[in-house]
């Protein structure tokens, strides 16, 4: 039987068989922090200069789309310039060509209107312009404030990048109130650099006349000769009603240019927030949320003012005796040393120190009054892991029937609570985690970290 014999063979057939549909790439985007530098210059020679100061942000993604990316550019760069006389901005953008890859094209004008709003200036002919234009902005706007007296300690903490022996003679503070129209507008010219500088920030509410804006000011001699103001940095601090007839203030946002940190301006701030705290005598001084540096810095303060604070000596001394008897390690109960309630009120009435900081202080005092040498350094180490249990776990970690709970006040700046039955809620207490292991070790990280920043406190103060 013969064979079938095929049809004849299309040549095209083999390569229609391998042709695959094809799909071009869709668009992965860049990160808004990969593409944008901002520089802050305080001449119009300096701009697109390339040994200008380059600021670090805190977060660029987050001003851009939900995942943080800029799409639809290839080979995009933008180049910001912040006048640090103006503080207005100019925005560079150049970019090798743009296409819709599947993202869309991201607007940029309206995603760096998020942040720099009204100071974002279109034409770099405007923004050359304004240096010499509005060169006396800040004098004529911090003329209207109260300038302050700098009534700093004698002594100053050693930091390796903190040099705040330098000549500041010709830098003051000027204490604005925020219903003032200039106040006003000073700060809406200083909200980008909040917004990019300072963690988890929000602009305050400049209509509020419950706001005081203390702006750190320097004075230089121009090319011309004429002086010029220099806005170092500032802090916004909250005025509220203390019943029955005091005040409280809370210090809401600090910020140092980042040309002017490591210099001790920072430090200048809070000594003279302190001042102004004593002075007027209100109740006492808070804090919204510190950031670990600034509470670094603001409890070395505080200590340095605590050592020379004569009305708590005997207590401080009392506990460092005790401490050095030792063995309490051995005990059944180890005692958590706190300072006794007339110390604590003392300090208020006095330092304006609030409860909550004078305890972080009182662990440093504690610290300062022991050789590191000692074998009561064990202890010491076993009260302050008891504090953080504390702390965490609450009091009585295991025994149930009560929990706090902290609650917003509008009467108060510090947090207020509500107590109540947890019914069959074993322990009673938020758990950091269901493993009893893991809870151990996150225990014991917070241990290790409140003790390094003891060292590293006591460190900055201790006598050479």
């Amino acid at each position: 039987m013969g064979q079938k014999q095929q049809p004849p063979t299309d040549p095209t057939a083999e390569h229609k068989k391998r042709r695959r549909v094809g799909f071009s790439n869709i668009d992965a985007g860049i990160e808004a922090k990969d593409c944008i530098k901002i520089y802050l210059v305080s001449s119009k020679e300096q701009v697109g200069a390339s040994e200008n100061y380059c600021i670090d942000p805190v977060d660029l993604n987050g001003f851009f789309d939900e995942d943080g990316k800029i799409y639809g550019y290839q080979g995009l760069k933008i180049t910001i310039w912040i006048s640090s006389i103006t503080f207005h901005a100019y925005a560079d953008i150049t970019y090798q060509s743009k296409s819709d890859g599947g993202k869309g094209i991201t607007e940029l004008k309206s995603s760096l209107q998020r942040i720099f709003a009204e100071t974002l200036v279109e034409s770099k002919e405007d923004f050359l312009k304004s240096f010499s234009v509005e060169s006396n902005l800040i004098r004529s706007i911090v003329s209207s404030g109260e300038v302050l007296q700098h009534k700093g300690s004698n002594e100053h903490f050693r930091d390796s990048v903190t040099h705040y022996g330098a000549d500041t003679s010709d830098v003051k503070v000027v204490r604005m109130v925020i219903g003032n129209e200039g106040t006003g507008h000073l700060y809406s010219r200083l909200i980008p650099l909040v917004l990019l500088l300072v963690d988890g920030s929000n602009p305050i509410d400049v209509t509020d006349p419950g706001w005081e804006l203390y702006v750190l000011v320097q004075e230089i001699n121009d090319e011309q000769g004429d002086i010029q103001h220099r806005v170092l940095g500032f802090t916004a601090v909250y005025r509220f009603y203390h019943y029955p007839d005091k005040t409280r203030l809370r210090l809401s946002q600090i910020l140092v240019l980042p040309p002017y940190q490591h210099k001790g301006y920072g430090r200048r701030l809070v000594e003279v927030v302190n001042n102004v705290a004593i002075s007027e005598d209100v109740y006492d001084l808070t804090v919204e949320e510190p950031l670990d540096y600034f509470q670094h810095v603001r409890t070395c303060i505080d200590v340095q003012r605590l050592l020379v604070f004569s009305p708590i000596q005997d207590a401080i001394n009392s506990a460092v005796s005790n401490l050095k008897q030792g063995k309490l390690s051995k005990k059944a109960h180890v005692p958590r040393f706190m300072p006794p309630s007339t110390a604590i009120e003392d300090v208020r009435k006095t330092l304006k120190i609030n409860r909550k900081q004078f305890l972080q202080c009182w662990e440093v005092l504690i610290y300062l009054g022991l050789d590191p040498a000692d074998k009561c350094m064990e202890d010491f180490v076993t009260i302050i892991s008891n504090r953080v249990k504390a702390d965490i776990l609450g009091k009585d970690s295991g025994n149930g029937g009560k929990q706090v709970i902290e609650v917003p006040s509008d009467y108060s700046a510090e947090m207020s609570f509500v107590m109540f039955r947890t019914g069959n809620v074993e322990g009673g207490s938020l758990q950091m985690d269901e493993n009893q292991t893991n809870q151990r070790e996150q225990l014991q990280q917070l241990v290790d970290a409140r003790i390094k920043e003891i060292q590293s406190i006591a460190q900055k103060l201790r006598p050479v």
